[in-house]
Order: structure tokens, then sequence, then C-alpha cells
């Protein structure tokens, strides 16, 4: 389970506030996978980000009882002076993971080749999307945060990441972002509709979405 509780998030800037939440309650039950859907710039990849952690609420509390991975690709959690390889040991370790099997996946996984001990900061940006792809999949987790599918790699690397992503889904559950209505409804049972710091839950994506089209007509 992942609860929001009284969560408020917003950035400031010289002249404007964006509220992104707006003290929001909410409870994210591991058993379903969710979507979440809304205008671009409504928040979602902010509500993802501090649903993972990897950034704060200005106040109220995320709390999480099951095991909640990072963005899938994220890569901002990389040392841009450390190797790949040393990375994934770093990151590994932090997550208890076995740190020779995860680095075995990886290698086998990411296809980068001698790169893997080339610092980070080196790498072009198929690259690193490679080697994030492949973390987010070595590690097992109870709940994957998914902001965006993106097309990592050629057909042939796409459709291992298809695979392995498949093959995680069937023992975990989903958050995720998607500009992709046929998205979320292939991969959801419930789906939410961030608008102006709010965050409506339906129990099906259909009524989500017969929501979010009539709000934004």
């Amino acid at each position: 389970m992942i609860q929001l509780a009284k969560v408020f998030k917003f950035y400031k800037t010289e002249r404007h506030t964006k509220i992104i939440l707006d003290h929001v309650d909410m409870v994210f039950d591991s058993s379903y996978s969710y979507g979440l859907l809304g205008v671009n710039g409504a928040g979602k990849s902010t509500t993802l980000r501090v649903i993972a952690g990897t950034e704060l609420p200005n106040s109220g509390k995320v709390r999480r009882s099951a095991r909640v991975s990072w963005p899938l690709g994220f890569a901002g959690g990389f040392h841009p002076q450390m190797t790949g390889r040393e990375n994934v040991h770093f990151v590994s370790r932090i997550y208890g993971a076995d740190v020779r099997k995860t680095e075995a996946f990886v290698e086998d996984f990411a296809e980068i080749g001698e790169y893997l001990d080339a610092p980070v900061k080196t790498y072009s940006s198929g690259m690193m999307s490679r080697l994030a792809f492949g973390m987010s999949m070595a590690i097992e987790f109870d709940v994957y945060l998914i902001d965006e599918i993106t097309a990592v790699g050629d057909v042939r690397f796409q459709e291992r990441c298809r695979e392995a992503f498949d093959a995680r889904r069937k023992n975990s559950s989903l958050i995720m972002v998607s500009h992709s209505m046929q998205t979320i409804m292939d991969y959801c049972d419930r789906a939410g509709v961030l608008v102006e710091g709010r965050l409506l839950m339906f129990d099906t994506v259909t009524k989500a979405a017969e929501t979010y089209n009539r709000l934004n007509r």
C-alpha cells in the first residue's frame, strides 16, 4: 500500500505559484495497477516522483508499506563520475539486492559493452537509457512506477524491454503516467485524474477517461 496523507506539493517562481498536489489524501492499493491522467503541466510526473521519494512534498507524508521502484528508466540517481558498473553496485547495495546477480543481468541486458566500465558522464542518451532500463528491471519491486513507456534502442532491444517489463508485471502492480489512453487501458485496473491540485480517483479506467475528456473539452 502507498498512502498520501495531506500531501502538499508546489513550485514557486517570482510571479507564480504552481500547485501540483493540494493537501491530497489518497491510498494506492498495491493489488491494483493505476493510471494517472491529466493535461500537460498538470503535475503527473511530479506526482510520480513524490510517490517514489525522488522529490519531497512541501508538507504532508507519503507512507509506503510495499517495495516501490524509482520511475522506470529514471537515470537521475546515477553518479556521473562513477562507471556504469560502479553505479550498478551502488544501487544494488541500497536495495539489498545480490550485487553479482544484478550486475550480470544489467551487463547482459543493457548491451553497452566496454562502456559499462566508463564514467556515466561519457554516455550517450541512448546508452544511459539502456543502463537505466536494465537497472530498473534487475531489481524486483512490488510496485513499479512508469513515466511513459519510451522506446529505447532498436526494434530488437525494444522487444527485450517489453518482454522484461511483462515478466515483472506478473507479480507486481503499476502506477503509470501515459499520454496514450489505450496504454492506460491495457495496463491499468483503476485511474485517477490530476486537475488543479486535486487527484480524482476512479475504480475503472473508463470512468476516469470520461471525466478527463469532460474536463478537457
